[in-house]
């Protein structure tokens, strides 16, 4: 049995370790510091970001998928998906607070990965990446943030980049540039120092969820960055933000399956101890209903979340996972805030407290149907994806 399809039944002893220790770093250390973070607006004090930091190092539960010479734990995606699921049992986002890095960096030179790989997985600096802008979403064709070579072989940026998560902490920023060379535009990421001249934040705006850090929008002006400071290859761009794509779609998807399993938990055992009319909660079908049609969007988002998993470490076209990567995660988002609105309301007026998980997670959880792809953008790739691969490869 392989370790992603143990993950569907029985989990090995090494993936049940692994999913205790994760749970119970959630439950220890990120659960008791969410209503402090409520309270605060967001962001933790120092000393509190400080024990984050350090216990999620001692835990062994940093830098999951990147190898663990460059400072990662190398997990399989089985192994980086069941942790991934009990970090979504967290609320404010404080686990963004844990040592980690883009995936792209694996596509860097080993002097990238030097400056800014390793001290990001020990937690001693924060990347960023810049993708989207006011006129591109989703859509990486409509970028316009352009980069020009210049006579000493470097670059020099310019561009404006909306919703750039981690930017007001980031030491470094990743960068989506069209390179211009005649006619042609290649798409190519760039390793940007965020206290390069020309880079500055024009607009933080506040957003629906208390989190740690902004989404800053972003001015490249007349940045000048080297050669060296390109991953992956120049051209390279759109090939590298597919494999981001993909991987954080399913982990958004896994996220959101464990934001489900709190909510199932804590309304649960709310509707058994709460008397209302002479009976438990629990008694009426108003609420027994609503949590059993939760039950079921929970489990059926974990299979296909540990599907995935399969098939990943099973070498499938990644074509096939870029489509099921959507599947997943176009469900377990608009599955997620289908759990929290019936949470919200079977908790009752103690549902719209903001100290209540099931008001947090109704508002923190809205995003994921939107970013890394809108749910009708993940539509679109799912119908796509139907017609190339066939119907049968999307539904087995």
């Amino acid at each position: 049995m392989t370790h992603a399809a143990s993950a569907r039944a029985d989990l090995s002893p090494a993936l049940r370790e692994l999913q205790e220790r994760a749970r119970n770093y959630v439950n220890d250390v990120l659960i008791p510091l969410e209503e402090k973070a409520e309270r605060a607006g967001g962001p933790l004090p120092d000393e509190d970001v400080r024990r984050i930091r350090e216990t999620a190092l001692e835990a062994g539960l940093a830098g999951g998928l990147h190898s663990p010479e460059h400072g990662g734990q190398g997990w399989s995606t089985t192994e980086w998906l069941l942790v991934e699921e009990q970090f979504g049992r967290n609320t404010n986002g404080i686990s963004w607070y844990m040592p980690t890095a883009y995936n792209v960096w694996k596509s860097a030179s080993p002097e990238l990965i030097d400056r800014w790989l390793r001290p990001a997985l020990k937690g001693e600096l924060h990347d960023a990446y810049a993708v989207t802008e006011a006129e591109a979403g989703s859509d990486p064709s409509g970028i316009a943030t352009v980069a020009h070579r210049t006579d000493d072989g470097g670059y020099v940026l310019n561009g404006e980049k909306w919703f750039v998560t981690y930017g007001s902490v980031a030491a470094v920023i990743i960068v989506m540039a069209n390179v211009v060379d005649g006619d042609r535009r290649l798409p190519t990421l760039f390793a940007v120092p965020a206290d390069a001249p020309g880079v500055s934040i024009v607009d933080d705006p506040p957003f629906t969820h208390a989190y740690p850090h902004g989404h800053p929008t972003m001015l490249f002006s007349d940045v000048a960055v080297r050669a060296e400071d390109v991953i992956g290859g120049v051209g390279q761009g759109d090939n590298l933000q597919r494999m981001w794509f993909t991987e954080e779609r399913i982990g958004i998807a896994a996220r959101c399956v464990g934001a489900m399993q709190r909510l199932i938990t804590e309304t649960t055992d709310w509707a058994i101890n709460r008397e209302q009319g002479g009976a438990r909660l629990i008694d009426h079908q108003g609420v027994s209903f609503p949590l059993a049609d939760s039950a079921a969007d929970a489990a059926a988002g974990r299979l296909m979340v540990f599907d995935i998993a399969a098939l990943k470490e099973s070498g499938a076209d990644p074509k096939l996972i870029h489509g099921k990567a959507s599947m997943a995660k176009l469900f377990c988002s608009e599955a997620a805030n289908r759990c929290a609105d019936r949470s919200v309301q079977i908790f009752g007026g103690r549902g719209y407290m903001r100290t209540n998980v099931a008001e947090r997670f109704w508002r923190e959880l809205r995003v994921d149907r939107i970013w890394e792809g809108t749910s009708e953008i993940q539509r679109l790739i799912v119908a796509r994806s139907l017609e190339r691969r066939g119907v049968d490869a999307m539904l087995s």
